[in-house]
């Protein structure tokens, strides 16, 4: 397989040349600025969802029960469609399954808002929604991964300007539904969804990218797709060997961060002090794209995995049961250390893995590092039960650091250089 490069035989890391060797890129071509909008968009709608969702479903008398099954039949089957869609999108274009996939999403919003709006919500239709969601959003992001080394020759400046959009998207987009459930209720949040998706798929439409054509019987077949895109993925030591840590982390810490901060600070210091928790992380995230935006390191994993350090800094200090203002600050640092590693990590598999197989790659390595976190979800409540809220949150915050120095230990992952970009 071409990488670019001699390749080592043990880890089959590329050697690339120095990453200063050639000047940066100019960043903001028309087609990376249609598909920072695309994201931008989408990122602001999916950030209203959560509230439309538990606003409508608690106004219909669900209860929390009815939200968390709407919200696992998403999961569920992204989780279990996205390596498929990693197939689909390196043999049919990842930008064609995209607008797809955001115009299926129009209809099925739309849906939910006729159902919300004549009040005729039954449990079970809200589900297979996002069942039908799930899979939508396993075909479309594939393309997340495989688009932005096409669109953008600064691969590394435009994942830090996507990480920072999505960032404060995720800050506006829950606030925007908060009002709107107030002024038109749950059925005009998801009006405005749907309203973000077809937009969405306007922009991605209108970029200008070469899709792949294969006729039919033309080249290997599905099956065969899918053991490439296999063998593609275990090959690569520095990857498989981070997304297998980083399910450790979706059990001890990811998992159950989201139920117990929030019911932590809620009980302890009020819903205000939680919202201005939130704005706090979500502020740190956008900190840490702009700071990787910035920072060139020649070894992107090592310094993603020093980083990672402070990740687990929020988690650590709601267990340490912290004030307010100390609270934020932690939430602060560990959506910078975040933010940064995510920019370092995406950046990586862009130029480290050839475009044909790329969405295939992204497919395996997102279901890997998602698949543990329903149980990580699952586990927290009892946890919680038998060594107490801020004990679990506790050993996150310490998983977090020892993931760190593991990384560190990995050669592969040590010494994976940056590709510079004039090689990508």
């Amino acid at each position: 397989m071409e990488h670019g490069g001699p390749t080592d035989e043990l880890d089959r890391t590329p050697r690339r040349p120095e990453p200063h060797a050639a000047p940066r890129p100019r960043l903001w071509s028309r087609d990376f600025a249609l598909f920072f909008a695309a994201r931008a968009v989408a990122r602001t709608g999916d950030g209203m969802l959560p509230v439309a969702l538990a606003a409508g479903l608690l106004a219909h008398g669900m209860g929390a029960g009815g939200v968390g099954l709407a919200m696992a039949a998403f999961s569920a089957f992204f989780v279990g469609s996205v390596v498929f869609g990693g197939v689909l999108s390196d043999r049919w274009g990842a930008r064609r399954m995209m607008v797809a996939a955001d115009l299926v999403r129009v209809v099925t919003q739309g849906t939910a808002a006729v159902l919300f709006l004549t009040g005729h919500v039954v449990l079970w239709q809200i589900c297979v929604i996002g069942a039908v969601n799930g899979i939508a959003a396993g075909a479309f992001q594939p393309g997340v991964a495989s688009v932005v080394p096409r669109v953008a020759r600064d691969v590394q400046g435009a994942n830090g300007a996507i990480r920072t959009a999505e960032a404060l998207a995720t800050l506006i987009g829950p606030a925007l539904a908060g009002l709107l459930v107030a002024v038109f209720s749950a059925a005009g949040v998801f009006v405005v969804h749907a309203a973000t998706y077809a937009v969405g798929a306007l922009l991605l439409a209108l970029i200008r990218l070469p899709e792949p054509t294969r006729r039919r019987g033309e080249g290997p077949g599905y099956v065969a797709d899918l053991v490439e895109g296999w063998s593609e993925f275990r090959s690569r030591t520095w990857m498989w060997s981070v997304i297998l840590l980083w399910m450790v982390l979706m059990v001890t810490m990811w998992g159950p961060k989201i139920p117990l901060t929030s019911t932590e600070i809620i009980l302890g210091h009020g819903a205000q002090a939680f919202g201005l928790v939130s704005s706090a992380l979500g502020g740190g995230t956008a900190l840490g794209g702009v700071l990787a935006m910035r920072v060139r390191p020649r070894f992107p994993l090592r310094a993603g995995a020093v980083a990672l350090f402070g990740a687990g800094a929020y988690s650590m200090a709601v267990g340490l049961g912290l004030g307010v203002p100390l609270l934020a600050l932690g939430a602060a640092v560990s959506g910078a250390a975040v933010g940064f590693w995510g920019v370092m990590w995406m950046t990586s598999v862009q130029t480290q893995v050839p475009g044909p197989v790329l969405g295939r790659i992204h497919a395996y390595e997102v279901a890997g590092s998602l698949a543990m976190l329903p149980v990580g979800q699952a586990l927290a409540g009892p946890a919680a039960g038998l060594f107490g809220a801020r004990t679990v949150l506790l050993v996150g915050g310490v998983a977090t650091l020892a993931v760190g120095l593991v990384l560190l230990f990995l050669r592969p992952v040590r010494n994976l250089t940056a590709v510079p970009p004039s090689h990508h």
